[in-house]
C-alpha cells in the first residue's frame, strides 16, 4: 500500500476572471503544500468559473483560458511548489489542423507537475438538462487519463462523468485505478447533499477504488455551489466530508493500492474509452505530521437553504460591485425575510429599507417594518404615497386591480429612484415562488429589482426560514431579527380595504403542494387530481401558472434552491395555445 496525502480545495471563483482565479489557485496550492499535501484537486473549470455560458463561444476567451494553464504550471514551479501535483479545471478546445483557432470547446482537467502540463482529460458525459447546456458548447472527450502519483494509479473524471452509468467510472475499474479523482461544479438544490453522498459511495464501489470528490462553492447569478467535498473508501464508506457554503481545504491521508505499472494505452469495454497512462511521481515519503480526516456535520434543511440564499445574494453583490441594496419594507413576512437575508449577506449598514404606507396600510405594518429595521440595525425611511396616488387619480380614471397596481408601481418608482441616486446599488424584489408561480405580483411594481433572493422559495418555506432564523439567533444568545407579528399575521398585499391573500389564492399550504406537483414534478392535471386535490382548484391553479409566464420572464434573477426553478430550469413559450384543463372550462375563458 502507498500513502497519499490529498487536498480538496473547494474554492469560490468568479466567472471570466481567469487572472484572479489563477492567483487564488496558486495561493491555495501553497496552503496545500504547507500542509504536506502531495496531490491537490481544484473544482471543475476553476480557472474560468462555472458556468461560462456563451463565453465558451468566444475564441479569445478560450485562448486566454488555454494559455493560463502552462502559465500557472510555470508559476507553481517558480514558487517552489513544483513537486505538488495539481489537478485544475479549465476551458480548452480540440485541435483542428485545418482551423487551428476554431476547434470545438472542451471542459478539461489539467494535471500540473514540475512546471509542466503532464496530462489533460476532457469531460466525457455532457449534461443537457435542468440548468445545464453543455451539448450547446462542448465536445466530449473519449480518453481516460490514469496517472501514477506517489506510487498510486489515479484516474481523473469531471462532474457529470460520475452521475452517468458506465463511461469513466467503469473505465477506471477496468484500469485498476487506486483512486478516482473527480472535480466538480455541482449546483446546490434542496437535499442534493444526500443524493451526492449516496452517489459517491455507489460509484466508489463500482470503480473498486477510493473516490475523491471536490466541489465548487459560491454564487453565480441564479446558481449557488455549496462545496460539500468528500472522499469515499473503496467499500463505499464516506471517510471524509467537507463543510458546506464556505471555502475550505479538506485534507486526508489515504492508504491506497500500489500502482499496477501498466504500459501503453488500452481501450475500455465501457464506451470504448482510450485509457492513457502517465507516470508523474514515485512513492512519496510519509508526511511528518498526520492529519485527522474531517467529518463536518450536515446542516438542517432550513439552515442549508438559508445559507444558500445568503451566499447567493452576497456573491451577486460582491462579484458585481454592488455596495448597497434597497427594498420595500412592508412588515410582511416576505420583505422581512429578505431584509434578514440581505443583512446577513452584506451587512445591515448596507441595507436600506423603505416603508411606503398608503391609505390602506395597517398600523401594524408600519410598526412591524420599523421594528425589523431596528432589530437588524438596517437603515430605514418612511415615504408615504397617498399624495402620489391621489395625484395619479386626478389624471386618470381607474379602479379595481388597476388602482391596486398603481400603488405598487408608485412604490417601485421610489425604490428605483433611491437606488439610482446611490449607485452602485440595486433594489431587491421580495416575491416568493408561490406568488411568482401564479402571477400574484405587480409587474413594474413589487416585481422590479436587480435580484430576487427568495424567488425560488415557496411561501410555506418563507415561514419556515423566518422561524429558523429567529431560533438560530436565540440559540446564539442574540435578539431574534424577525418580529413575531410578521410571522404570525395573515398575509395581505394591503392594496384595498381588508384585503387578504386568501381572497385571491388558495391557502398556501395547499397551493404550494399543487405548484410542486405541476411545476417541479411536471405532473399533469389527471395525476394531480389523482393525488387527492380538488379538480376545480387544480384547474384554477394551472390556469394561473400558465398565464403568468410573461411576468416570470421579466422577473429579476434569484437564487435557485429547488430541483426546478423558474428561469433556466423551466422554459415555456409565452405565446402558447396549449392548456391541459377540463373541456368545460374552455367556454369560460
Amino acid at each position: 500500500m502507498a500513502n497519499l496525502r490529498i487536498a480538496l480545495a473547494q474554492l469560490n471563483v468568479t466567472v471570466g476572471d481567469i487572472t484572479g482565479n489563477a492567483e487564488k489557485i496558486l495561493a491555495w496550492s501553497r496552503r496545500a503544500a504547507d500542509q504536506e499535501a502531495q496531490l491537490v484537486l481544484f473544482p471543475e473549470t476553476a480557472l474560468t468559473g462555472y458556468p461560462v455560458e456563451d463565453l465558451a463561444l468566444r475564441q479569445a476567451f478560450i485562448e486566454e483560458s488555454r494559455q493560463s494553464v502552462p502559465r500557472l504550471a510555470a508559476r507553481l514551479a517558480e514558487e517552489g511548489l513544483g513537486e505538488l501535483v495539481v489537478v485544475v479545471g479549465y476551458l480548452d478546445r480540440t485541435d483542428e489542423p485545418e482551423h487551428p483557432k476554431k476547434g470545438h470547446p472542451q471542459n478539461v482537467a489539467a494535471v500540473l507537475h514540475r512546471g509542466e502540463v503532464v496530462a489533460r482529460y476532457a469531460k466525457h458525459h455532457l449534461p443537457n438538462y435542468g440548468v445545464f447546456d453543455e451539448f450547446r458548447y462542448f465536445k466530449p472527450g473519449h480518453e481516460l487519463a490514469v496517472l501514477t502519483i506517489g506510487g498510486v494509479d489515479v484516474a481523473v473524471a469531471i462532474c457529470e462523468d460520475l452521475w452517468q452509468d458506465g463511461g469513466p467510472v467503469a473505465a477506471a475499474a477496468e484500469a485498476g485505478a487506486g483512486l478516482l479523482a473527480v472535480i466538480n461544479a455541482s449546483p446546490y438544490e434542496r437535499d442534493k447533499d444526500d443524493t451526492r453522498g449516496e452517489l459517491v459511495s455507489r460509484r466508489a464501489r463500482e470503480a473498486g477504488c477510493a473516490l475523491a470528490y471536490v466541489n465548487l462553492i459560491g454564487g453565480q447569478d441564479e446558481l449557488v455551489f455549496d462545496g460539500d467535498s468528500m472522499i469515499s473508501g473503496a467499500d463505499g464508506t464516506l471517510i471524509v466530508r467537507g463543510p458546506q457554503f464556505v471555502e475550505d481545504l479538506v485534507l486526508a491521508d489515504l492508504d491506497l493500492p500500489d500502482s499496477r505499472s501498466a504500459n501503453g494505452p488500452t481501450v475500455s469495454s465501457a464506451e470504448k474509452l482510450i485509457i492513457s497512462r502517465h507516470h508523474v511521481t514515485d512513492a512519496y515519503p510519509a508526511p511528518t505530521t498526520p492529519v485527522e480526516a474531517p467529518q463536518y456535520p450536515r446542516l438542517s434543511a432550513e439552515e442549508e437553504v438559508y445559507s444558500a440564499l445568503v451566499l447567493g445574494l452576497r456573491d451577486y453583490c460582491g462579484k458585481n460591485g454592488i455596495e448597497r441594496v434597497y427594498l420595500g419594507m412592508s412588515g410582511g413576512i416576505d420583505s422581512t425575510l429578505v431584509g434578514a437575508i440581505a443583512s446577513d449577506a452584506i451587512g445591515a449598514k448596507n441595507v436600506y429599507g423603505i416603508s411606503n404606507p398608503s391609505a390602506y396600510s395597517s398600523e401594524h405594518s408600519k410598526t412591524d417594518a420599523a421594528d425589523l429595521a431596528q432589530r437588524l440595525g438596517a437603515n430605514f425611511t418612511t415615504v408615504p404615497i397617498a399624495a402620489a396616488v391621489d395625484a395619479f387619480h386626478s389624471l386618470i380614471d381607474i379602479d379595481g386591480v388597476a388602482a391596486e397596481n398603481l400603488q405598487a408601481r408608485i412604490r417601485a418608482v421610489i425604490w428605483m429612484a433611491e437606488s439610482n441616486q446611490h449607485n452602485p446599488s440595486i433594489v431587491l424584489a421580495c416575491g416568493n415562488k408561490s406568488e411568482l408561480a401564479v402571477g400574484y405580483s405587480t409587474i413594474y411594481g413589487d416585481a422590479v429589482g436587480g435580484f430576487a433572493p427568495i424567488k425560488d422559495v415557496p411561501k410555506t418555506w418563507v415561514w419556515r426560514l423566518a422561524k429558523w432564523r429567529n431560533d438560530h439567533a436565540v440559540a446564539r444568545g442574540e435578539q431574534p431579527p424577525i418580529p413575531e407579528n410578521s410571522i404570525t399575521k395573515e398575509p395581505s398585499a394591503e392594496l384595498r380595504p381588508g384585503q387578504k391573500d386568501t381572497d385571491t389564492l388558495p391557502p398556501y399550504e395547499v397551493l404550494d403542494k399543487i405548484i410542486a406537483e405541476y411545476v417541479e414534478g411536471d405532473q399533469g392535471r389527471a395525476e394531480i387530481i389523482a393525488a387527492g386535490y380538488d379538480a376545480d382548484l387544480v384547474d384554477r391553479v394551472m390556469r394561473m401558472v400558465d398565464r403568468a409566464e410573461y411576468k416570470r420572464r421579466q422577473y429579476p434573477p434569484g437564487t435557485k434552491i429547488s430541483f426546478k426553478a423558474f428561469g433556466r430550469d423551466r422554459r415555456l413559450p409565452i405565446t402558447n395555445g396549449w392548456r391541459e384543463e377540463h373541456p368545460a372550462l374552455e367556454s369560460t375563458r
